[in-house]
């Protein structure tokens, strides 16, 4: 079997229509359960519905917990999130699977647990890829994606999206079960 990936030459949101259109292509060869898109304020997952459209494949976003930017802030204003949901996307708020408690050990007594040190390990291959596989594995923790249906996972660098995985979702209590199975795109240069 033969597949194509591609590259990007630098991380950024100007690849998120690309990524997106990649997606699209995917998705019409079949197999796949669900596209999960992370989205801070909203403007990748309301691209992405304009271009995927609500589905099938079901349209799952996933954003920064309450409290991600300072305390007590939902980065995602209420309005978006209504017209998401109200054109039938999930989208899901909640601690993020390699941040959490761990993180906030890291930031009051400086030393590292292992979830941050897997999260650093999977930015070898581009911090889109850590988010497209952290955002796979909390739509599962959430019952929004199931764990034996291939789904389409994307991530990015700050803003909009520049990577695309082809992957098997896990709950993150079962991490290593997770599978990748095809890389759409990526950036070349991280």
């Amino acid at each position: 079997m033969e597949r194509s990936c591609r590259y990007f030459e630098k991380p950024g949101p100007e690849n998120t229509r690309a990524v997106l259109n990649r997606v699209s292509e995917r998705v019409r060869e079949g197999r796949i359960a669900a596209v999960i898109v992370p989205s801070c304020g909203g403007g990748t997952a309301l691209e992405a519905l304009d271009v995927l459209g609500p589905g099938p494949p079901r349209l799952v976003v996933v954003t920064h917990m309450a409290g991600f930017s300072k305390p007590n802030v939902q980065e995602m204003p209420a309005e978006t999130r209504k017209t998401l949901e109200e054109k039938g996307v999930s989208v899901f708020t909640g601690q993020h699977a390699f941040g959490g408690v761990g993180r906030g050990i890291r930031n009051k007594l400086a030393t590292y647990q292992v979830d941050e040190i897997m999260a650093s390990t999977l930015r070898i291959f581009g911090q889109g890829t850590k988010v497209a596989i952290e955002i796979a594995l909390m739509a599962a923790d959430a019952g929004l994606v199931r764990t034996d249906e291939d789904c389409v996972s994307l991530g990015g660098t700050e803003e909009g999206v520049d990577t695309a995985l082809v992957l098997r979702p896990a709950n993150s209590c079962r991490f290593f079960d997770l599978r990748v199975r095809e890389v759409l795109c990526k950036p070349l240069r991280f």
